[in-house]
């Protein structure tokens, strides 16, 4: 007896047998119309006659391929639900401008992963998500869906023409991720999508076991454990396969809960941000940690690894959300019953950005040097646009008019009556910095947050919190954004625009140029000095070393075009982090050379009609400042202040035309004593701390 006979005689019994390891079948379905008006749509097979059980090992779901005709492929959102619920992403914002889906099928053993295909995506591709989540052991008999969303709506439409499954003793296995050097953060939405608001409610677990402990997926929760809102967010970024995330950390009957996340302090509104575009990963927590070391709020953070319905969807950043908080932006609560005197002039948090919710327009137009359609928008942060009273919206509009009222006139630059008496400086100056060092593309104009606190506790326009600087640091290229030289606040020079005038206008402003040229040699010394800007980026990259070999598995992306890398795009993450290094050294260096202004003490004193000086200068600890006034006015009130703005309480004692004080207490720098006389004119003078 032959071997190909027993071989044919044994196949023969299996088939008959039924054992399920031996069987594979195609089942097709039909297609239709792909709506444009922001609705899904499925399209269904009814699937008979399968074994009872598919696995990992020895019958399973193979395959799903279908042809569909769409323009602008990244505007698809594709996923196969199974008979039981599991939902799993197929493609979602894949393929760019590119046009349809033609002969595209998808396996979990496919070389090429449908992130690095590119329309019409003929041939085999490894599924964004992971198929082999749906060889869970469920019975495949039933009712598969094709479910898919054009998530541009009202733009362009297509239809799906046909599409098949197939099943096989080759299954589909899942990327398997057992544990992490990072926590670990589990979201089960009990097979409800997540949509683009409102927030859905879901279950949200988070393991961290400590500094040098492992943690593994199989642990119990023991940061988080509770129900939570979430929704995406974000705007190019909703286009791209890794979504963002709006959380919000609620009790059993939805109402908000505070919760210290993973050691950040408690409260319920916080950010889970896929730095997908980034390939660093670290662009904004970069920004977040200079921001907080310069002595500004900027959110903190922690790295973390995402399950998502039992889905690994990679490495992201939880981040606190811009709120008004006592550990977030410090400002004075705005209730409904604050409507007049100081308790009505704050705390109000704004922005510039998308006009997408409730907010106003400037009454003063954009750069004129090259704008767009001519307007400037503010929104309304805090209060929200639910809780903000007609009376506080018509407060904080008139002060920003105000502001940009002193800006514009011709005495913009007075210390008195210029834009000095509506702006604090201080915060102006590292917003401008921060901007400048990292050559924000959004900068000024989008995701430009400012708040003001009453009267009472300084009530002056504040810039910040720093947001959104993924596309700052050489991430950017368009509008000059990736040469090392040039200025973001002349963004208008490079690109049509409607940009604020206000930053064109202050680099006008002598005196503003000078102090900036003064903070910038300080912050050059310690937050700024590459030395120390590299050392957070090599922690970093040391933190996502493991982890940064998943999230480039899941989302083969390195060495391709990710709107809107510069180029050459590094083919290595060891690449994207010597790119990032050596533009900074040269960015600093172009800054160094050509940021305008003079720090020295007769280009400080300029601020003020009065006669002041300071003796001995630079002041070790006791100082004396002789100063006359206006028409012999008194003098009314001294203060010190830092390059910040920042106060610090100083006990002297006038007589006879000169003020005496200790600063012995004050730390090495430059400061600035601020001289108040009783007609509220207020002069100034730099002195240097030394040892």
């Amino acid at each position: 007896m032959s071997c190909l006979y027993m071989k044919r005689l044994l196949l023969s019994l299996l088939l008959l047998s039924g054992i399920s390891n031996s069987y594979s079948q195609t089942f097709n379905g039909t297609g239709g119309a792909i709506p444009d008006d922001g609705t899904s749509v499925d399209f269904t097979i009814s699937v008979s006659g399968l074994p009872t059980v598919i696995d990992t090992v020895n019958f399973g779901i193979e395959s799903v391929c279908f042809n569909i005709i769409h323009t602008y492929d990244e505007d698809l959102d594709i996923r196969l639900i199974a008979p039981d619920g599991t939902s799993v992403v197929l493609t979602a914002g894949n393929g760019g401008g590119g046009n349809n889906f033609i002969g595209t099928c998808f396996s979990a053993t496919a070389t090429t992963s449908i992130v690095s295909g590119s329309a019409p995506f003929t041939g085999q591709f490894r599924p964004q998500g992971q198929l082999g989540q749906i060889n869970n052991g469920q019975n495949p008999n039933g009712i598969w869906t094709l479910h898919i969303l054009d998530t541009y709506p009202f733009a362009d439409q297509g239809a799906v023409l046909n599409w098949n499954i197939t099943f096989g003793n080759d299954p589909a296995i899942p990327f398997v991720f057992q544990s992490s050097n990072l926590p670990i953060v589990k979201i089960n939405t009990s097979g409800q999508p997540i949509v683009d608001s409102p927030k859905i409610t879901a279950w949200m677990e988070i393991i961290d076991n400590g500094p040098g402990v492992r943690n593994y997926v199989s642990d119990s929760a023991n940061n988080y454990i509770g129900y939570i809102g979430i929704d995406l967010r974000g705007q190019s970024s909703l286009s791209f396969p890794q979504k963002q995330y709006g959380i919000e950390t609620r009790d059993s009957v939805g109402d908000n809960r505070n919760a210290a996340i993973l050691g950040m302090p408690a409260e319920n509104d916080w950010v889970l941000y896929a730095p997908y575009n980034d390939k660093t990963m670290m662009r904004n927590s970069l920004t977040y940690t200079l921001g907080r070391d310069m002595g500004r709020y900027a959110s903190r953070s922690r790295y973390c690894e995402v399950l998502i319905n039992n889905e690994y969807m990679g490495v992201y950043t939880f981040f606190e959300k811009i709120k008004r908080d006592n550990n977030r932006v410090a400002i004075s609560g705005l209730t409904a019953v604050d409507t007049t005197g100081d308790e009505l002039t704050g705390g109000y948090i704004c922005s510039l950005d998308w006009i997408d919710q409730d907010g106003w327009f400037s009454n003063f137009p954009p750069d004129p040097t090259n704008p767009g359609n001519n307007t400037i928008y503010y929104q309304y942060i805090y209060p929200q646009d639910d809780d903000i009273l007609p009376v506080q919206k018509s407060y904080i509009q008139q002060y920003v008019d105000s502001f940009e009222t002193a800006l514009s006139s011709a005495n913009y630059a007075d210390p008195n009556i210029g834009w000095r008496q509506y702006g604090d400086e201080g915060s102006f100056i590292d917003y401008f910095l921060m901007n400048e060092i990292s050559k924000n593309v959004d900068g000024y104009r989008l995701s430009a947050f400012f708040h003001k606190n009453k009267n009472s506790n300084g009530g002056k326009i504040q810039m910040g919190p720093l947001w959104d600087f993924n596309l700052a640091w050489h991430n950017a290229d368009y509008c000059d954004n990736e040469a090392t030289g040039g200025w973001a606040y002349l963004f208008t020079d490079y690109c049509q625009w409607d940009f604020p005038f206000w930053w064109r206008r202050l680099a006008s402003d002598s005196t503003f140029n000078n102090n900036v040229r003064c903070r910038w040699n300080e912050l050059r010394n310690t937050v700024f000095d590459t030395t120390h800007i590299f050392n957070y980026i090599d922690s970093i990259a040391f933190l996502l070393d493991e982890s940064k070999d998943r999230q480039y598995f899941i989302y083969p992306i390195l060495g391709v075009y990710v709107w809107p890398n510069p180029s050459p795009i590094p083919t290595t993450y060891q690449g994207e982090i010597a790119n990032l290094k050596s533009w900074i050294t040269q960015r600093i260096q172009f800054m160094d050379a050509n940021l305008p202004g003079n720090c020295t003490l007769s280009a400080l004193n300029e601020v003020g009609s009065g006669n002041l000086e300071i003796y001995p200068n630079p002041v070790k600890d006791i100082f004396n400042l002789r100063y006359s006034f206006v028409g012999d006015a008194a003098l009314e009130k001294v203060a010190v202040t830092d390059l910040l703005g920042r106060s610090y309480e100083i006990q002297g004692k006038a007589t006879n035309g000169t003020f005496t004080a200790n600063l012995s207490s004050l730390k090495n720098g430059w400061y600035c004593i601020n001289v108040t006389d009783v007609n509220a004119l207020i002069y100034r003078i730099p002195f240097l701390k030394i040892d």
